[in-house]
């Protein structure tokens, strides 16, 4: 390859959110197809797009070089703050950018800018090369203002602060005062021997891609793009020039040229990913984390044992020590432990936890630490499907959490692992097909009902694009082909949809670091906010080494702690023991009798009209089918022919065949059907002498169907099979049958652990029909539609509803002593929570209210005003 002449130093990505709509494949494919060798990503005031920019490089063949376009001002309110380009050399530079950026948000952030101070560079510059930010630099300031002895000072400065690593930057973009502003940094240059460096602030892939970025510029500020008074800060120019067209462009200047590729040399950062680095996890003095670990283990199956006593312990303890030495040999023990401490946690603070989810309900392990609440051995779950020794990867623990105490939750770990180790994980949102069309025709200036119809044509569903809602709607088809303006905004709307626009905080994603987390990533917080995030989505933090653990929040926790605290507080007055949910048979008839009416509104997951009529059909009689029910609910076994063969089966209206007398135990339970992942991997195990380590390889193998692969599964299954003595023909048709459900198979772990959600709130709701409802009510008493679908369900139960009283009622909906439902004060539009305690506190001090004289004089109606 020819020695290169020039390198983009000053890029610009779609991440950048305030301008740009360069994607990172379509860069590195123009990069690759005009052979430049490196590229610096320096995105404006973030390094969202660091990780993935990287990985992309390297993949293209492409050096990476990591950079920043930083915002620089010590007071933003005296003058327009500066822009300064930084660009890592090394490891340590690396670190002093993401401290710098960190720091700019954490403690910069004045008129929504985050700033960086010109006096952190006295501590971290090291590892450095800082490019001057050519016009819009504080030294480009001065020149256009026409101060050139304060231009000279900060040109000194800034060598003095970057000695031997600081650049005059070079641009010609067709700004203004362009010409000048270059005459007079090269005379600065000449006089302080200071290098000068070429550079295009590229902002798009080419010139014809100038009117969407200006798009997208507007939608971000809130600008019309025919709006003559709008800054126009970007120009056409702005796009990838090729090597020869910037060597055209400052054939009169090529030193300028010669330093991109010497600056290129410089910079040589390698980046470690894919190693991962666990918080570490306090334990007793002299003890190492894993004696600890395993002590933890033992004495917890021990303890969930104790109330079985003729349970057969030599399996459970089998068990348990494959998990431990599995556990220890991958280094996980600290994982296990920080996520037993915050739900141990949690529940000594009164925040409901559920009982498990996702695969991580298989390990017997995380029911040992009370991760999870479900015997994995009673429920034939697999450890296998949740960590696979043959093929390493991180353990995941997804936890459900009350939606009211989850963020006390995550607050505790901050305060327990240090505020500075532990932050939520960044999440982008993007540009989707309705909301752009709504941008578009905003900075159009197009009429809102005109584009409010147009937005509506877009079919409402996940994941839809432009080019498909043209495809699949003929009326907005029709209109495109029709309508000049229509074409414009779809057109428009199509350059634009998917690219990131805002920054948020990802639903549940937390991690959690060994040291501060700016050793291994940026961090962002909005304007006024002190709560930070990772500057690296959930798979980025993940591959610089950053565990992540996921806090979602589940509203039915809450009902059911809600009605549990009702129900108990009753009995309790009734002097009788308290209900634990983790207690109540699995095979109640009254629950089952519910079930089979399928009166499921409120039951955790058979809400909706859809699985009411599955629940209808399936007529569940056991736990088992509650699992199945769960699983089955998918589009792939409903649209298979699954379900039906399920419930013929299940109802002896069909015969019940196994493909193998030794599947037959196994597959009793599904009436002779493949429903679970769990059950193609014991099959692989039964039939063709897996390990159910490699059976996970097979299974996942299966989802991913590669011809190959395939092909080297089906030789090793039917070679086992032979041995075991089976017809090579029953083996294959096997192997085909596994292959087929494959597709549709679902977690077992997964559905077993919410089946037992689902279980529960139909015990509640059969049982204690009023308190759950009351629980229900309250859950959702900031919505109003809902309140009222919940009151007509719990009328048709034969419950009554009391209306509001100010003498009875509390701030729930609660229940009296007589059965009847309280109406919530909560739920009346316009009454706070401040109001309502108000009220509550005063009736218990002083009694009940007479008249509402009596009432208005008692409080503050200041608080309680007339509105209330």
């Amino acid at each position: 390859m020819p020695t290169p002449r020039f390198i983009h130093l000053h890029i610009h990505t779609e991440y950048s959110l305030v301008d740009s709509l360069l994607g990172i494949k379509p860069l590195m494919r123009a990069l690759t197809a005009s052979h430049m060798p490196a590229v610096a990503l320096t995105d404006q005031s973030n390094l969202f797009a660091l990780i993935k920019f990287y990985r992309a490089a390297q993949m293209a063949g492409i050096k990476p070089i990591i950079g920043a376009d930083v915002w620089v001002g010590d007071n933003p309110y005296e003058k327009k703050p500066s822009h300064l380009v930084l660009l890592c050399q090394n490891q340590l530079g690396y670190q002093h950018l993401t401290q710098l950026i960190s720091r700019s948000y954490l403690e910069g952030q004045h008129t929504q800018i985050p700033l960086i101070q010109k006096s952190w560079f006295q501590e971290m510059n090291e590892g450095l090369i800082a490019l001057s930010g050519a016009q819009l630099g504080d030294i480009g300031q001065a020149i256009l203002t026409n101060q050139q002895n304060l231009a000279e000072s900060l040109a000194d400065s800034w060598s003095a602060l970057f000695p031997d690593r600081f650049y005059l930057e070079l641009q010609r973009i067709g700004h203004t005062h362009e010409t000048f502003y270059i005459q007079s940094a090269l005379a600065i240059a000449r006089k302080k021997q200071i290098p000068v460096v070429a550079t295009n602030q590229v902002c798009f892939l080419s010139p014809t891609d100038f009117e969407a970025h200006e798009a997208r510029v507007c939608i971000q500020k809130g600008f019309v793009l025919d709006d003559h008074r709008r800054p126009h800060d970007h120009t056409e120019q702005q796009y990838l020039r090729t090597e020869d067209e910037m060597i055209a462009l400052f054939s009169d200047i090529p030193e300028a040229l010669e330093n991109t590729v010497e600056i290129a040399k410089r910079c040589n950062l390698t980046l470690t990913l894919g190693k991962s680095f666990f918080p570490n996890f306090p334990t007793p003095p002299n003890i190492t984390i894993d004696t600890f670990f395993r002590t933890e283990c033992q004495k917890g199956l021990e303890k969930r044992l104790q109330d079985t006593p003729d349970i057969d312990t030599t399996i459970y303890d089998a068990r348990l020590k494959l998990e431990i030495e599995t556990i220890l040999k991958m280094k996980f023990p600290s994982y296990f432990l920080i996520v037993a401490d915050f739900v141990r946690w949690s529940k000594a603070n009164d925040i409901p936890v559920g009982p498990g989810r996702g695969s991580g309900a298989g390990s017997l392990v995380a029911y040992a630490l009370n991760i999870t609440d479900l015997d994995p051995i009673q429920h034939e779950l697999l450890f296998e499907r949740f960590l696979n020794p043959e093929r390493v990867s991180l353990p995941d623990f997804d936890i459900d959490f009350c939606t009211e105490g989850r963020d006390r939750v995550i607050d505790y770990v901050a305060e327990k692992y240090g505020r500075a180790s532990v932050a939520q994980i960044i999440t982008y949102g993007k540009m989707a097909a309705r909301a752009v069309v709504r941008d578009v025709g905003r900075i159009l200036g197009y009429p809102y009902g005109f584009v409010d119809k147009i937005a509506k044509l877009i079919p409402f569903e996940l994941g839809v694009t432009l080019h498909k809602a043209l495809q699949d709607e003929p009326q907005l088809a029709d209109r495109y082909e029709q309508e000049d303006e229509v074409k414009t905004l779809i057109d428009l709307g199509m350059k634009l949809e998917g690219v990131p626009r805002n920054a948020g905080k990802h639903a549940g994603g937390v991690v959690i670091s060994p040291s501060v987390l700016t050793d291994f990533t940026a961090l962002y917080c909005e304007p006024n906010s002190t709560s930070c995030v990772t500057q690296f989505d959930k798979n980025d933090v993940e591959d610089v080494g950053l565990v992540k653990f996921d806090f979602l929040g589940l509203r039915t926790l809450t009902i059911m702690h809600l009605a549990i605290k009702t129900i108990n507080a009753k009995r309790q007055t009734q002097q009788e023991a308290p209900i634990d949910l983790l207690k109540i048979p699995l095979n109640d008839k009254i629950t089952f009798d519910l079930l089979k009416t399928y009166e499921t509104t409120a039951i955790f997951q058979l809400e909706s009209s859809g699985i009411k009529e599955l629940v209808r059909r399936l007529q569940p009689n056991s736990f088992d089918d509650i699992v199945a029910l769960v699983a089955l609910y998918r589009p792939g076994p409903l649209q298979s022919g699954m379900v039906d063969d399920f419930i013929n089966r299940k109802h002896k209206r069909a015969e019940v065949i196994y493909p193998h007398p030794l599947l037959e135990p196994l597959l009793r339970p599904t009436y002779g059907v493949i429903l679970y992942q769990e059950q193609v991997m014991q099959i692989a195990q039964i039939m063709g002498g897996y390990t159910l380590g490699s059976a996970d390889i097979l299974r996942r193998a299966m989802g991913k169907k590669k011809p190959e692969e395939m092909a080297k599964q089906r030789s090793i299954f039917v070679h086992g099979a032979e041995q075991q003595g089976i017809d090579i023909n029953i083996a294959n048709s096997v192997f085909n049958l596994m292959e087929m459900f494959a597709d549709y198979g679902f977690n077992k772990s997964h559905s077993a652990a919410y089946a037992l959600i689902t279980y529960q709130t139909a015990w509640l709701k059969s049982h204690y029909p009023a308190e759950f409802m009351a629980a229900v009510l309250s859950s959702d008493m900031d919505k109003t539609e809902k309140v009222v679908h919940f009151i007509e369900d719990t009328q048709k139960m034969g419950l009554t509803i009391l209306p509001p009283n100010i003498n009875i009622c509390q701030y729930h909906f609660a229940v009296s002593k007589q059965g009847e439902i309280l109406y919530g004060l909560g739920a009346i539009k316009g009454v706070g929570q401040t109001a309502v305690a108000l009220i509550l506190n005063d009736r218990e001090k002083c009694g009940a209210y007479t008249d509402l004289f009596n009432f208005c004089q008692r409080l503050d109606t200041r608080k309680v005003n007339r509105k209330v």
